[in-house]
């Protein structure tokens, strides 16, 4: 059985690529755009062929024709909310991929780009996992006001990925377990896996949930408010302020952690004490997020970039280790984990879904 499978993810000046045999990785590029030359082609849909082209030249260049493999996984997009799994690349999922239904993003032309390469090649185009994955239960989409809708930007393609690996570590499918999944980097996530639906999580690109390095994350409304009329800023101004210049680096100056980590260590109390912040946030919102499955979780996942400090996850584990035990999956894999989805479908372990 053939499978090679090809990974594309693209990213906002530069488009990874990379060939899996099964789970193995036997090849991985990134393919590093010019920020000017991607400015002139307008739109992020405007970048669709000139990326195209530069990844089916790095194929050939490294020996590669796209007839070897037996399918393609794209990173998906900000396209309309949808239940997780693997989604076949078809006319629809390429049009809101386009639009942007859900916002504009380089992730949005992975549907794009592997559209066009199946439609060069006849390989099957799939998608895997993207952000807008949302399988909210039905009280947990109440916002507090009905003109406010509830919806879900999360890391669903690393929590689902990381939450897969514990569930095969232990030798138990996914869908019997309930797991705390927190994701760790420039945003912070926590998902409340039950029985293999993401029943709980938050919209974390804008604005809920913990603050993080960059994120201010749920805020007072009050303040907001008094913020939008008051603080003389245009509304993008604003919106740059929570998503781009907050959380740790509005409080501390920057938002690299070890750095933050090397100052708490060498005696600085103000920034020990943001990380202080930081790791209670993070911890009441998978207290929080117990609540899901009423506090009977299987076990509690700490991943993503920030993972990787040891400090900051005993710190965490110290706050929520009464809930259940805590296993760490520093960073995350994202083409891996591409693979991997795409890898059920061939395999016949899950069916792929129609967008």
């Amino acid at each position: 059985m053939n499978e090679k499978i090809l990974v594309i993810n693209p990213g906002s000046t530069s488009t990874k690529i990379a060939v899996f045999d099964a789970e193995k990785e036997v090849f991985g590029k990134i393919l590093r755009h010019d920020a000017a030359e991607l400015q002139k082609l307008g739109s992020i849909a405007g970048q669709k062929d000139y990326r195209r082209q530069i990844v089916s030249e790095a194929l050939r260049e490294n020996g590669f024709r796209l007839t070897d493999f037996a399918a393609m996984a794209c990173r998906g997009g900000l396209v309309r909310q949808m239940p997780g799994g693997t989604y076949r690349v078809n006319d629809a999922l390429v049009q809101d991929s386009q639009v942007g239904v859900s916002g504009q993003h380089a992730s949005n032309l992975g549907a794009m780009i592997g559209y066009e390469l199946e439609r060069e090649s006849g390989v099957p185009a799939y998608i895997v996992d993207p952000p807008v994955v949302n399988e909210l239960s039905d009280v947990a989409k109440y916002s507090g006001h009905p003109m406010i809708e509830r919806k879900c930007v999360f890391h669903a393609l690393n929590q689902k990925a990381v939450a897969r690996r514990y569930a095969a570590s232990i030798g138990r499918p996914y869908e019997e377990l309930n797991l705390l999944v927190c994701h760790m980097g420039g945003g912070v996530s926590v998902g409340a896996h039950v029985h293999g639906r993401v029943l709980d999580t938050e919209d974390a690109v804008s604005g809920e949930g913990p603050f993080s390095p960059e994120r201010a994350g749920s805020l007072p409304v009050d303040g907001v408010i008094d913020l939008c009329f008051d603080g003389g800023m245009t509304k993008n101004e604003i919106k740059r302020m929570m998503t781009r210049k907050g959380g740790l680096l509005a409080y501390t100056g920057t938002n690299n952690m070890q750095e933050l980590l090397r100052k708490a260590a060498e005696g600085d109390s103000k920034v020990q004490e943001a990380l202080d912040a930081f790791y209670y946030q993070v911890a009441k919102e998978i207290c929080a997020m117990s609540a899901a499955m009423k506090g009977q979780a299987d076990q509690i996942i700490l991943t993503g970039g920030i993972a990787h400090g040891k400090v900051v996850t005993d710190a965490i584990t110290s706050l929520v280790d009464w809930i259940a035990p805590v296993t760490v999956y520093p960073g995350e894999d994202e083409m891996l984990a591409l693979a991997q989805g795409v890898l059920r479908v061939l395999h016949g372990v899950e069916a792929a879904k129609e967008y």
